[in-house]
């Protein structure tokens, strides 16, 4: 569909005056279209006022062809002025000249300085400083862009970069085809390359002037010298998007390229995106920079060689989303023929986040930190992750026999403190090995001999890197400023603190950094993919999902969305897209058929925050009307995780689930299937009864893999369970279940995940409840293969007096041959509550057998009910299992208590119990409590509902 575009500029600003009279010099400028070389001075403007744009007040050629196809793509009057050859005056380019907003198209080589033969002595060039000493001054909002990958931008030695922008009106340099609002890409033009007089360890050895010809551009674009506190100018605000062109193979320009630059330069808030190659690279020099964004790039993020010693502090980096092209967050050298060679690369950094993706190929993938030929570093407040199918995260190189780079970990010279791994790929570490396969260093034992670092599955940070309150990442970090006063003050791990974020509104992706905006929609603001209908509430825009969705869709925050019918995110295994719910976002179903369904192969990424949780409701939450359970559908995921009713014969797995429309099918053979994300998320009011034993569950979990991000998930007044899990190994964590009528956590069919802090609390006034977990393997063959047996710490269990002749409040029922390890559990519920732990008895039971041989584990946890336990008896009714005496003789931390008030204070633990110790498991929390919640940690605060404080 072809919709009018509506465009903003980033970088308009009020009618500049213009003083640059005293700069000085003359322009000699034609004002048609060719593009030929021009040595660019600054032109004398007399007052500076200008004159009803006159394009002779401004450096450069204008062109009448660009500035039309500009200005028609903007749908405003832009002047663009090409800029080509070598500037040999200080020269500034300003934003508008008398309102008129200014651009510059780089044509060629834009050499600044450099006038003098790279082949001459530097006391000759010193000695024509005159000819070199050139400042290139760019004005906040100023738009710099390459038309061809043969434009880049080159900052010579002597010479100055005082690019200045705001974060209202950040410096963009970007291509062409950005400009103009066509399809952008990598590799569109060159990039912008500063090149310094700080050594690096290929200058010579002999005394000699050192001029190392720069990679990526054309001859005599040198660097090196003696000054590690050269000064190459500024660059604050800067955005660099699509550059990088392949000069040759193997020779692409990097984003931003820093030859032998100095620590007298200042960088600051610099974002590169979407580069061909690396998106920074130090060669050698000591420049500092921070605030540093890096999104996208296709080869390495940060990239430094031949004795780099600068700082680096708050760096944000993230590979390109849907698997886009990636190589390592950071490849770090010294000297591939000489890993010793001084001066060694050495920089310090601090306060790092590193997200990676699934990217991988035969020649590079997706990774993290990869230390190699002889570098050293000091790397602090760090923190990597990234998705399931990520490359290795931290790694040294080997070597034949030893390892200079290895040798550096292993003296000191390499530091990580403070570090936090949090890859789910299996792969945190990749051990350094010499040629014959043996370890040289093991690099887990290495890294968490650090009493600092930590190996964590979970941080709770979102999809922007953006910490949660409760992240672990908070508060785990150390004071920077004490390694260096350049530091800044900080006591988190990672780039971002959770509360500033300091990339808002000058960094693309992060509302800055933008010549044109997209096209607005004309759907009265809804997405593409969603249709507009009358305001549910009457004030706010509502839109409408239906049918079958096979394009990424983003629901934004502004608006409310309604479910009209099934909504199937792909079909299955085919057509498969994904579902991004921006925080703060509504979603609402209207009837009972009205239910979303993520199939296999498709993902959802459902990110909220503490602050701002994505909702999934009923109509009448939203109009006020009277709310209850089974007033629409439900969410229900569907992957490719194993269970133990697919086929055993080889043949392609694909149940039906539960309650949903034919062909909603799951399961395969990948455990480690990743179908997106649910953060704080809550599902209110669903669980509609299709037919009579046939609801939906609050969210439902088909063959869902351990890749799947689940935290921070509410179900509260679901007609059917809060949570089931058919098969599968997906985690969770942080959960909580109120007020549902059937079972609170249902598992089957050989699911083998883990949980950890699961608070059940049954309805208020003994509303309809059920047990708070009934497990089970498969009813007719109960050791079936695989088996259910997951893992569950932490969960506090509330139940109440309902009891019918079906059904009443219970605790846990494990029953049909499934095993589970259960730990740091409170049970307890109030008076006429059923029993709080039950083991399936029979004619022959596997679940008792199972218990008995220790299979099935409970500890350090503490029962406080009417009635603690229920034994297991045969058909005769003969006991099989003493319940009770199970429970408190295998473990001597668990116990009972008198009730409720004993163990409990509302929500919060206050029993004693000493919890289980889960050194060594990266999933599980070592918690300094029994139970989901404590006083000093109510993670539950702020976006649940139903809970009384």
């Amino acid at each position: 569909m072809q919709t009018t575009k509506l465009f903003k500029h980033s970088v308009i600003a009020t009618a500049l005056t213009l003083g640059l009279a005293a700069c000085g010099g003359d322009i000699n400028l034609s004002s048609d279209n060719s593009v030929g070389d021009t040595h660019v001075t600054n032109p004398d403007t007399g007052t500076g006022t200008g004159t009803g744009g006159d394009t002779t007040a401004l450096p450069g050629k204008a062109n009448t062809a660009l500035s039309t196809q500009v200005s028609n793509s903007l749908g405003y009057d832009v002047q663009v002025q090409v800029l080509d050859g070598q500037i040999e005056e200080s020269t500034t380019l300003v934003a508008s000249l008398s309102g008129k907003p200014v651009m510059y198209a780089v044509s060629g080589a834009l050499e600044v300085g450099g006038s003098v033969a790279a082949t001459q002595t530097r006391s000759t060039l010193k000695a024509r400083d005159a000819a070199n000493d050139v400042v290139l001054t760019i004005e906040p909002g100023a738009v710099l862009f390459g038309q061809s990958g043969s434009d880049y931008v080159v900052i010579h030695r002597d010479a100055k970069i005082m690019a200045e922008g705001t974060k209202a009106n950040p410096i963009i340099m970007t291509s062409l085809q950005d400009v103009t609002g066509e399809a952008t890409s990598a590799g569109q033009w060159g990039g912008l390359v500063i090149l310094g007089n700080a050594p690096s360890n290929k200058c010579p050895s002999d005394g000699s002037d050192c001029s190392l010809q720069v990679e990526g551009t054309t001859e005599g674009a040198v660097f090196g010298g003696t000054d590690w506190e050269d000064d190459s100018g500024i660059l604050k605000y800067v955005v660099v998007k699509y550059a990088g062109f392949e000069i040759a193979p193997d020779n692409e320009l990097n984003g931003i390229t820093f030859g032998g630059v100095g620590s007298g330069t200042t960088v600051d808030y610099i974002q590169v995106h979407a580069n061909a190659d690396d998106g920074v690279e130090f060669f050698g020099g000591a420049v500092n920079a921070k605030h540093l964004v890096l999104t996208g790039n296709k080869d390495d993020s940060v990239d430094w060689d031949n004795g780099y010693k600068g700082m680096l502090q708050h760096v944000y980096i993230a590979h390109a989303d849907n698997a886009g092209e990636a190589n390592r967050a950071i490849e770090a050298d010294n000297d591939g023929s000489n890993p010793g060679k001084e001066p060694q690369s050495s920089p310090t950094i601090s306060n790092m986040t590193i997200i990676g993706n699934n990217f991988d190929t035969p020649d590079k993938a997706s990774e993290g930190i990869y230390l190699r030929e002889g570098t050293a570093a000091k790397i602090f407040n760090t923190v990597i992750t990234g998705s399931g199918e990520m490359g290795e995260c931290l790694e040294l190189e080997g070597g034949d026999t030893s390892s200079v780079t290895v040798d550096n970990a292993n003296n000191g010279k390499t530091v990580m403190q403070s570090v936090i791994m949090a890859c789910t790929n299996d792969e945190n570490f990749k051990d350094a090995k010499a040629a014959d396969g043996s370890v040289l260093l093991d690099l887990e034992t290495w890294f968490t001999a650090e009493p600092s670092n930590q190996v964590l599955s979970s941080i709770l940070i979102g999809s922007t890197g953006i910490p949660d309150a409760n992240s672990p990442l908070i508060g785990a970090g150390q004071d920077a400023s004490a390694q260096n006063a350049f530091f800044d003050v900080t006591d988190y791990v990672g780039a971002l603190d959770g509360s500033d974020d300091w990339r808002d509104g000058w960094a693309f992706g992060f509302g800055g950094g933008v010549v044109t905006a997209p096209a607005e929609d004309e759907t009265e603001g809804c997405p593409t993919g969603t249709a507009a209908i009358t305001s549910v509430d009457g004030v706010k825009t509502t839109c409408q999902l239906s049918g079958t969705i096979t394009s990424d869709l983003t629901l934004t925050a502004g608006n409310l969305y309604a479910l009209n019918g099934a909504v199937f995110i792909g079909n299955d295994k085919a057509d498969s897209a994904t579902l991004t719910i921006e925080p703060g976002t509504t979603i609402y179903g209207r009837s009972g058929e009205d239910y979303l369904v993520i199939s296999r192969d498709s993902k959802i990424e459902a990110d909220g925050t503490q602050a701002a949780p994505i909702t999934f409701t009923s109509s009448q939450d939203l109009t006020g009307a009277e709310t209850g359970s089974g007033q629409w559908g439900g969410i229900v995921l569907l992957g490719n995780g194993v269970s133990n009713k697919c086929p055993t014969d080889d043949s392609a797995c694909a149940l039906q689930v539960e309650g949903v429309e034919e062909g909603a099918v799951f399961g395969g053979t990948d455990d480690t299937d990743n179908s997106g994300t649910l953060r704080y998320v809550v599902v209110k009011h669903a669980g509609y009864e299709i037919a009579p034993d046939n609801e939906l569950n609050g969210i439902t979990f088909g063959a869902v893999g351990s890749g799947t991000t689940v935290e921070y998930i509410q179900v509260h007044e679901n007609a059917d369970d809060g949570v089931e899990f058919f098969g599968g190994a997906v985690n969770a964590k942080y959960v909580v279940l109120t007020g549902n009528k059937d079972d609170s956590v249902d598992w089957d069919n050989g699911y083998t995940g883990k949980m950890q802090y699961v608070l059940v609390k049954h309805a208020e006034n003994d509303g309809e409840a059920n047990r708070a977990i009934e497990a089970d393997n498969d009813g007719s063959t109960p050791n079936k293969v695989k088996q259910s047996n997951p893992t569950i710490a932490n969960m506090t269990i509330i139940g109440n007096g309902f009891t019918a002749t079906d059904k009443d409040s219970e605790g846990v029922y494990l029953r049909e041959g499934t095993k589970a390890q259960l730990h740091n559990f409170v049970v307890t519920g109030g008076t006429g509550m059923g029993e709080c732990f039950e083991i399936e008895g029979g004619a022959s039971s596997v679940t008792v057998d199972q218990a008995i041989a220790g299979e099935t584990v409970i500890s350090n946890s503490v029962f406080a009910c009417e009635e603690n336990f229920k034994s297991a008896k045969d058909a005769g009714g003969t006991e099989i299992l003493d319940t009770q005496d199970w429970v408190l003789n295998q473990n001597s931390d668990n116990s009972t208590a008198a009730g409720m008030s004993a163990v409990l204070d509302g929500i919060y633990t206050i029993d004693t119990t000493t919890p289980k110790d889960f050194a060594g498991d990266a999933f599980f929390d070592n918690a300094d409590h029994i139970g989901a919640v404590s006083e000093d940690n109510d993670w539950t605060k702020n976006w649940t509902v139903g809970l009384e404080d």
